[in-house]
């Protein structure tokens, strides 16, 4: 029969490997993610107002990226 401080001991040391894995598969996963699905960047934004029709100005397009900075606020 196992005592309570072994059980305890390999309950606590679980949670930690748990954690760890954890912490190291969200980011992973993140990462992934955002490799997969850049921020919009002055580019896009570019491209977007060019398949409109309109010639952007550096004023609108800095005024489309901090209006989309603050909308993810």
């Amino acid at each position: 029969m196992m005592s309570v401080g072994l059980a305890i001991g390999l309950i606590v040391v679980a949670l930690v490997v748990g954690l760890v894995a954890g912490f190291f598969g969200a980011r992973f996963y993140f990462k992934r993610q955002l490799e997969k699905n850049p921020p919009i960047n002055e580019g896009m934004i570019r491209a977007l107002y060019m398949s409109m029709g309109k010639k952007p100005s550096e004023a609108d397009i800095l005024r489309t990226m901090n209006a989309v900075k603050r909308q993810q606020k």
